[in-house]
């Protein structure tokens, strides 16, 4: 059976952890936690954007699963650049997401991220967007959800940050797709 592309993936360099979710049907990742609070997405092409917090910002936009394949295929945005690539995430194995990306369709490179937080259950509100049925209760053992736009608490020692990010399907980038 294949890994999951879904929870929390540290990239290659280390500077940020982007979380990967089901909304829709798709898989989104978004920045959900940065090695230095209070990136901006200052290379952003649009001006209006570039003063957009990177936190929750869609890095891996609507991954469509690719058939035949244990592989999701969709677009990755550089936030390094501001641009938009082709994109393919395929998971190695439980814990190793490979990410490639592709400019007119010949100019790829690609890392691999390292999972730092488990799979994530998928979202009652994509549940519902797909059309099945709302559950009655919630599941059992299931984590509590953070809401979105938690605000930051400063941890103790040995105690984790509060989730700023939680249900990604719930952000306004992603909820606007739908």
């Amino acid at each position: 059976m294949a890994a999951d592309p879904t929870g929390d993936w540290r990239v290659a360099d280390g500077v940020a952890n982007i979380r990967v979710a089901q909304c829709n049907g798709s898989m989104w990742g978004v920045v959900a936690w940065e090695k230095t609070p209070g990136g901006r997405d200052s290379n952003n092409p649009d001006p209006a954007r570039q003063s957009r917090p990177t936190l929750g910002m869609p890095i891996l936009i609507d991954m469509k699963k690719k058939a035949g394949a244990e592989a999701w295929e969709g677009q990755v945005y550089n936030a390094k650049d501001g641009q938009l690539y082709s994109s393919t995430i395929t998971p190695t194995d439980p814990d190793h997401l490979e990410i490639k990306g592709c400019v007119l369709g010949f100019l790829c490179g690609g890392e691999t991220w390292t999972r730092v937080a488990p799979p994530i259950p998928s979202s009652p509100v994509n549940s519902m967007a797909k059309g099945t049925q709302r559950p009655i209760a919630p599941a059992p053992a299931q984590a509590p959800k953070a809401t979105t736009g938690a605000v930051a608490m400063a941890a103790k020692p040995g105690q984790k940050p509060a989730d700023q990010v939680g249900d990604i399907c719930l952000l306004p980038d992603i909820a606007r797709a739908r």
